[in-house]
């Protein structure tokens, strides 16, 4: 930027004096504050190669509009445009990573190389050197969190939309930084897609076999939700299988899990002694396997420098951390931390586990966070489900064939469903599954569930309810909305809250329960205990990132040891006064962690949410109101939970129904 024009703060008074008074004096000074912040918020990301000052003064006197018209018709042809480049980038690098995402088969080393392929890296650059941006930053407001607060309750849809366009300009980075994002995000998610662990190689102590031939779960979502599905199990057996499970875990985050057991078959693996030996071998081998090299903090340290790369770039929000929460959530780090610890610090979650203790007849082990117990699901066995759920989907084409029923039971009219279901392409995912929207109007959403053979099992059948409740919002938030600029949720929490709301609906649909006061009951306890579970998880997170900006020159072990300590220390402070144990570092499994950047609290928060909307939707039409909620856009999250429910992001309803309902069991 060019120092004498560059300004800190988008509102005060910058730039030559003689440029911002000939402005003035041509336009009249009607229109002084807005000359004033335009050429603020130009200079503050004007480049030496863009031009000198005369460059400078040049291109503001020429660009600057003032006929509300033109506003108008600059608006709309930038919003248009936007929508398609943004729109066909995002379906060529659907098309690059494919093979990384969807199970196309062998993945080659050509593909990983395409993988990093990101050509949307260059546009945002591109259009600061062609003064497209430059533009738009002189003749719309880039507003600050703090201004939307206060005025966007006065806005109409259209101001909204003009505020929410310019906030693609508010960063200019170089296409090289954002290709490094990309790059460390790909080798995280390859890692992890990769740890996938032979459950049916797992033995006990004693050599015994725990799990079924062919079992092979993704760290860390197979794993636990296979360790939640035994508490269908009320023999010693489920258990053992449980504790065995947990040992896994442990040894996965502390990096003691010995290399060679990652996704091979060859081997059998005691993880209590940690002690490995070929599949046809008698005896163990005396000397250990080596273990993974840090290789999971190592791809965190990778992201966390690839992302740290942008900090110059970011006036306002220097770090990355400050960019998830300021800008991507808008909702500030110290009221996300309080919004979780309301429901850990809560009586409802220590009355709760105590619920959970009488019913699982033992004190409670850490690895009880995942309880699963409440829904009816518990009632039903693993092979019970995936037979329920193959003889529906015998592959995954059925499921896709199945979406306008599936939407219609749940509410939807016909004509909706088929409408929604047009516009969702469903895929094999090669990792746990995720949901793709689209960006063009004239393109499709995707969703991705993982399918083994044999068909859809009740995994991949929850996964996929999860994602449709995201494609469902993709759906309506972009072809249902009347500005492209506003397309889309305040953040990904909004996003999480309508998938649990239909993941939740998993055995209504399978024809397995029936919505009544006791479901709901049993409801509000299952997502008060799985929202103090992720919260603390989420606290993880937060306090890693921190701790890693404060040690710039941490080695993977060092990280390794701190996350480990962070984790025990969250784990003391809210779960040991509930569960009655202490120093357990289980709350940094997620994978997550490792791949996603700081979007663990989103789930948190969306379970809140979704507890606040589904309230709303019981009350109501389903279908109907879903469109109407998703179909408000990308406000703040605030104007909207107002909008969509009538009350601010708050755990209150979520506690007051689960009170409602422990009173009930005690009655």
């Amino acid at each position: 930027m060019i120092s004498s024009l560059s300004a800190p703060e988008p509102s005060p008074a910058t730039g030559p004096s003689s440029l911002i008074d000939r402005l003035i004096e041509r336009h009249g000074p009607q229109h002084e504050a807005r000359i004033r912040r335009g050429v603020a918020q130009v200079a503050e990301r004007w480049r030496e190669e863009d031009g000198d000052e005369a460059a400078f003064a040049a291109f503001c006197e020429e660009s600057f509009l003032t006929d509300p018209q033109e506003l108008t018709r600059a608006f709309e042809r930038l919003e248009r445009v936007l929508e398609q480049v943004d729109g066909h980038l995002l379906e060529v690098r659907r098309e690059l990573t494919l093979p990384i995402d969807v199970d196309t088969g062998e993945v080659s080393e050509v593909d990983h190389l395409l993988s990093n392929l990101d050509l949307a890296a260059h546009v945002d650059e591109d259009l600061f050197r062609t003064r497209v941006a430059f533009l738009a930053l002189l003749n719309f407001p880039l507003h600050t969190l703090a201004e939307r607060l206060e005025l966007g309750v006065s806005w109409d849809r259209e101001a909204w939309a003009r505020s929410r366009f310019v906030d693609r300009f508010a960063l200019r980075m170089p296409a090289t930084v954002r290709q490094e994002a990309t790059r460390a995000f790909i080798a995280a998610e390859r890692y992890i897609s990769g740890c996938n662990l032979r459950l049916d190689r797992v033995v006990t102590p004693e050599g015994e076999r725990l799990f079924p031939e062919g079992l092979r779960l993704i760290t860390h979502w197979g794993l636990r939700d296979e360790l939640a599905s035994h508490y269908a199990d009320a023999s010693p057996a489920g258990l053992v299988r449980q504790r065995t499970i947990f040992r896994i875990m442990e040894r996965i985050v502390r990096q003691e899990i010995p290399a060679a057991v990652i996704d091979n078959p060859a081997l059998l693996w005691e993880p209590f002694s940690n002690a490995v030996r070929p599949l046809d071998a008698e005896t163990w081998d005396s000397a250990p396997e080596p273990p993974e090299p840090d290789t999971r903090y190592a791809r965190l340290l990778d992201v966390f420098h690839a992302v740290r790369l942008a900090d110059p770039y970011s006036p306002g929000m220097p770090t990355f951390v400050d960019r998830r929460f300021d800008r991507d959530r808008e909702i500030p780090e110290a009221e996300v931390e309080a919004l979780l610890v309301s429901v850990l610090d809560s009586p409802e979650f220590r009355d709760l586990a105590r619920e959970i203790e009488r019913r699982v007849g033992r004190p409670l082990e850490p690895f009880d966070i995942w309880f699963s117990g409440f829904r009816p699901r518990a009632s039903y066995s693993d092979e019970d489900l995936d037979g329920i759920v193959r003889e529906r989907f015998p592959a995954l084409e059925a499921f896709q064939r199945e979406l306008p029923r599936t939407l219609e039971a749940l509410g939807f009219t016909p004509e909706r469903a088929g409408w929604l279901a047009d516009r969702i392409v469903v895929d094999p995912a090669r990792g746990a599954g995720h949901a793709m929207g689209a960006v063009r109007r004239e393109d499709k959403a995707h969703l991705r569930t993982r399918v083994p053979r044999g068909g859809m099992d009740y995994k991949g059948y929850n996964v996929a309810l999860h994602e449709l409740g995201h494609n469902v919002e993709q759906v309506f938030s972009l072809n249902g909305i009347d500005f492209w600029a506003l397309s889309g949720v305040p953040n990904t929490a909004f996003t999480e809250a309508f998938a649990f709301v239909f993941q939740h609906r998993d055995l209504e649909l399978l024809g397995l329960e029936t919505p009544s006061d006791e479901t709901r009951r049993a409801g509000a306890l299952a997502t008060l205990w799985n929202t103090a579970e992720i919260a603390g998880v989420s606290l993880v997170d937060m306090r890693v990132w921190r701790w890693m900006y404060a040690h710039l020159e941490a080695t993977p072990a060092e990280l390794k040891e701190a996350a480990l300590a962070i984790a025990r220390g969250v784990w003391d402070r809210h779960f040991a006064p509930v569960f009655g144990c202490a120093g357990s570092d289980i709350l940094a499994i997620y994978s997550h962690m490792i791949v996603y950047g700081l979007y663990l609290p989103d789930y948190a928060i969306g379970h809140i949410i979704s507890f606040q909307v589904a309230e709303r939707l019981e009350r109501g039409d389903f279908g109907a109101e879903v469109e109407r909620m998703t179909r408000l856009g990308r406000l703040t999250p605030d104007a909207w939970m107002r909008a969509a429910v009538g009350a601010p992001i708050s755990a209150r309803a979520l506690l007051e129904a689960s009170r409602r309902a422990l009173d009930a069991l005690a009655s």
